[in-house]
């Protein structure tokens, strides 16, 4: 039922009406359609600016607030935080348990070499490669946590994470979350965004340094000793460091022992840590980038394509590497940063900028992502 502004008592008479909306915004009607706010009227300044106005007032009241334009006027949508979380999230819990099955799988018979024979007669025997799925989903799970953690604490209305299953090498593509609404601030930009590559380091770490202390894993004789093709992962500085520092080896000269597949987590850490550190888009490096640097991330942005291409050209043209060498990795990357390039960065709606603490995180961040780079990181090779 509408509420008009002569104070008509209605259904909507316990809407916020915070003060910036009675000084900026002429309200004509209220309405509640679907568990929102709408405020039709006409607004006294600019569009974004009356946004800016109200963003604070709203969030602290609990809403996350949008300004539609309409024929005749102005539409202030205010949508409580959490709207539409209710209940448990089943699309969430799905993904999840589909990607512990997968990476069991992949685990099982790419990493702990169980025949596929064997997995088919029994299932359960997908179990042993426990290790490598919470290896690889903890990392996952941490870096997306970090950013759902430090989105709440901003009150940013986030998703929880979801997961995505896969076959090889990894059983999964990584994990994501979503953001709804607009940042409230530069500040809060930049939390949200270093939050997940911080969490993620931390877990990485952690997970690289267990998985190098663990025995070496048997590779059957048939395997080790035969010929074909395999993918082979190379050591990214990161890794080498910490092997060192701990002084465990990342290979064995003994054909018939491998390295433990826990390590693999923390390789899937380190490169997702790299990819998500691109100051692109709205990837988390950009989300930074944005809050350190403000509107200019968008020419940041535009070389990040022409740099990854560069980095094909060169592996192909310079070092007579294949695309199953890194030359089609970084190519792909290169037309995927160009696409979220293309869609532009996260923008907040209060642009003061950032303390130099902040700005050294940032700078740090990005640091310790470097240590996850290398140019060929990925190899498919004859044995």
């Amino acid at each position: 039922m509408p509420e008009r502004e002569d104070g008509t008592a209605s259904a909507a008479s316990d809407v916020p009406r915070p003060d910036p909306l009675r000084t900026f915004f002429r309200v004509e009607e209220v309405r509640r359609e679907d568990g929102r706010v709408r405020y039709v009227g006409e607004s006294y300044i600019p569009e974004r600016t009356l946004l800016r106005k109200l963003v604070p007032a709203f969030r602290d009241a609990g809403y996350d607030v949008e300004v539609e334009t309409v024929e005749d006027g102005h539409v202030v949508v205010a949508t409580p935080f959490g709207h539409g979380r209710e209940g448990i999230p089943w699309v969430n819990v799905g993904l999840f348990l589909a990607t512990v099955l997968s990476t069991l799988f992949v685990g099982a018979y790419g990493w702990y070499y169980v025949p596929l024979a064997e997995i088919r007669a029994n299932p359960l025997t997908m179990l042993q490669a426990w290790p490598f799925t919470a290896a690889v989903l903890g990392v996952l799970m941490t870096h997306e946590l970090g950013h759902y953690v430090a989105g709440r604490y901003h009150g940013v209305d986030v998703s929880l994470p979801y997961v995505i299953p896969f076959i090889f090498p990894f059983g999964t593509l990584g994990a994501v979350i979503r953001m709804r609404g607009r940042m409230p601030s530069r500040k809060a930009l930049f939390d949200v965004g270093v939050a997940g590559p911080i969490a993620g380091l931390v877990a990485t770490v952690i997970v690289t340094a267990v998985g190098l202390s663990l025995d070496p894993i048997r590779v059957p004789a048939e395997l080790a000793t035969g010929s074909g093709t395999m993918i082979r992962f190379n050591n990214p500085p990161l890794l080498s460091l910490i092997a060192g520092a701990i002084g465990q080896p990342t290979s064995y000269p003994d054909p018939t022992r491998a390295v433990h597949p826990v390590i693999i987590g923390g390789w899937v850490g380190m490169f997702f840590t790299l990819l998500n550190l691109l100051p692109v888009g709205q990837l988390d490096g950009g989300h930074m980038v944005r809050a350190m640097v403000g509107p200019r991330q968008e020419t940041i942005a535009s070389l990040v394509p022409g740099a990854l291409f560069a980095i094909a050209a060169y592996l192909h043209y310079g070092r007579g590497l294949g695309l199953d060498e890194s030359v089609g990795l970084w190519a792909f990357w290169g037309v995927f940063s160009l696409l979220i390039a293309f869609n532009g960065p996260a923008n907040p709606d209060d642009e003061a900028r950032l303390g130099w603490p902040r700005v050294a995180v940032g700078v740090l961040t990005f640091g310790a992502g470097a240590l996850c780079f290398l140019l060929v990181p990925i190899q498919i090779v004859s044995a």
